[in-house]
């Protein structure tokens, strides 16, 4: 058995448990997932810090649609216990414990929702690696041949920023800024267009492009200090 290595994961632990499985673990640079055991078939692990760090700062789109563009059945490790590890989390500042659970969660729906991609969660890293064992054992019976790479090209920071504008606005989400940035090209051309335009794009719908269209279009209204103070509350 096979299994290719992003040179990320070293520290992780789990190449070692591989190893220690009879596993051929084969590093490389891997521009899309952390783990490829055939080839159509990737894995991106996340811890719980990480998957909420990556929904954050719009990591996760770039990740997902990467995926879904390069491998027919791509998969996500959620490794951890979500309570536990956002309660060890020594940054308290930028959210509160309520506000970090939520944004796993959406986190999570992104990924089956929009991009359509399956969940397996996993306790611990022996647990993954079991999992990757698993799987990897079942395709090699199936198949004579182990995982391909592939070329790849890594989007920038400066795509993630620009999903990440276009995935904050009502009802949008990963996949369909990915859809918003292929049809329109730019964020501008994109948050420009028209409620009809917008309709267009395949799975958008007319209430979502209306419903876009109204909060880009509809003027500020001043609030008092204190709901502006809790409006702010809630952009943190």
């Amino acid at each position: 058995m096979r299994i290719v290595v992003d040179k990320r994961e070293k520290n992780s632990g789990i190449p070692e448990l591989l190893k220690e499985s009879g596993v051929f673990v084969d590093f490389a640079t891997l521009k899309v997932a952390d783990y490829i055991v055939f080839n159509n078939v990737a894995i991106e692990r996340k811890t719980i810090p990480d998957l909420l760090s990556s929904f954050y700062d719009g990591r996760l789109f770039i990740q997902c649609s990467q995926l879904v563009r390069y491998f027919s059945s791509p998969l996500l490790i959620v490794e951890g216990n979500i309570i536990e590890d956002l309660k060890s989390q020594s940054d308290k500042s930028f959210r509160s414990y309520d506000q970090k659970i939520q944004l796993v969660y959406d986190s999570l729906i992104t990924v089956v929702l929009d991009f359509k991609i399956p969940l397996v969660h996993t306790p611990n890293i022996e647990h993954t690696t079991s999992f990757l064992i698993a799987i990897a054992n079942k395709l090699s019976r199936k198949y004579s041949y182990g995982p391909l790479l592939r070329k790849i090209r890594k989007q920038t920071s400066e795509q993630i920023q620009q999903l990440s504008v276009l995935s904050s606005l009502p009802g949008v989400g990963g996949m369909f800024a990915v859809k918003m940035l292929k049809e329109f090209n730019t964020p501008k051309r994109a948050l420009n267009a028209s409620a009809a335009e917008l309709a267009k794009i395949p799975g958008f719908g007319t209430a979502r492009a209306q419903r876009i269209r109204k909060i880009l279009d509809n003027a500020y209204n001043e609030v008092d200090a204190e709901n502006q103070k809790t409006l702010l509350e809630h952009l943190k």
